[in-house]
């Protein structure tokens, strides 16, 4: 979870990412943040993010992407 958060942070610093439950629901996050986000995590946890996982239930909280993140580890 913290290496999301910095990875996170990192990327967009102006948000606070820990408090915020709908990231894309409520235009937090832009398509090029998500891009961003999607490398990031590839690198950072050996996953591939997929299209069809780029849904905004996927992104729109930091627990959402840790549980995707986590399906992804365990296949």
């Amino acid at each position: 979870m913290e290496k999301i958060l910095e990875i996170l942070e990192n990327i967009r610093p102006d948000v606070d990412f820990q408090k915020e439950t709908k990231l894309i629901d409520d235009g937090v996050l832009d398509s090029f943040d998500i891009i961003s986000i999607v490398s990031e995590f590839n690198d950072a946890f050996d996953i591939d993010i997929s299209v069809e996982e780029l849904e905004p239930d996927n992104f729109n909280s930091v627990s959402a992407m840790y549980e995707l993140i986590q399906k992804l580890q365990n296949r």
